[in-house]
């Protein structure tokens, strides 16, 4: 088990692009340490190891993604959230709407099946879907081999929608240009402060399905007022996917971070 966050050892990560057969790929090494660490020291002492070393492997990885897409001029978005606050949607009516005016590019992570990358495909955009078996979240090594598989061009917005999880996500650096949490109205306002990593490692909060504030007890100012507690530079961006209501305030500021 993973010492981080407790991914099954023996996952087969799945990498599948729409119309094309997919590809298992068994890493072993998915950020796990070799099993020398298993003696017979304190079971603390070993968990302290296994995350020092899980998250090591993984900033260096994350380091060399970094600089790809840099090199590329690529603005990778991670975009995290937990499950069925509308990630997908938003990436959907993003495309259909702006893809004329840029290029994008999506990773999709989930546990299991290719439905997302499918409604992406179908949107217009490149796609690759990695399934992460057990595993809930994806990892930079993860990240890297899913984009040298999408060979995104230069210029582009490459948007990674990680798997649905306000906890382990948080912890593991993808070699991201932004991080942007995303929040909807059916969840409840006090999410940034019982899941404070996530806010703090985030640039951008979207607060979605605005529509359904007459029908839900979500106070959309204390939900902000909790996030900036945990970071004080987080901007916010209040959108309705299903109506369209600010979804030109997200397109500018894509534009803007993609110049």
């Amino acid at each position: 088990m993973c010492g981080t966050c407790g991914c099954g050892e023996d996952d087969h990560i799945t990498y599948t692009i729409p119309g094309k057969p997919g590809h298992h790929h068994g890493d072993e090494n998915h950020h796990h340490v070799d099993h020398q660490v298993h003696d017979h020291k304190p079971l603390v002492s070993k968990e302290i190891q296994l995350e020092i070393d899980v998250l090591a492997k993984n900033n260096l990885k994350a380091e060399h993604n970094r600089g790809y897409f840099e090199a590329l001029d690529i603005l990778a978005l991670n975009l995290v959230s937990s499950p069925g606050s509308g990630k997908t949607s938003l990436l959907e009516k993003t495309i259909k709407e702006i893809k004329k005016e840029l290029n994008f590019y999506v990773i999709e992570g989930d546990q299991q099946t290719s439905n997302d990358a499918d409604r992406i495909h179908k949107a217009g955009a490149p796609v690759i879907q990695v399934n992460t078996g057990n595993g809930c979240h994806l990892d930079a090594e993860m990240v890297g081999t899913a984009t040298k598989q999408l060979k995104p061009t230069s210029g582009s917005v490459l948007f990674i929608e990680n798997v649905g999880n306000l906890v382990c996500p948080a912890m593991f650096d993808l070699g991201e240009s932004l991080r942007v949490v995303i929040i909807s109205t059916t969840e409840g306002d006090d999410k940034p402060i019982k899941y404070p990593t996530m806010f703090q490692t985030a640039q951008l909060c979207i607060i979605n399905k605005t529509d359904l504030l007459p029908y839900v007890d979500f106070d959309v100012e204390k939900a902000k007022g909790f996030a900036l507690r945990v970071n004080r530079k987080l901007e916010f961006i209040t959108v309705s996917v299903k109506t369209g209501e600010g979804m030109d305030q997200w397109y500018k500021w894509l534009k803007e971070k993609s110049k």
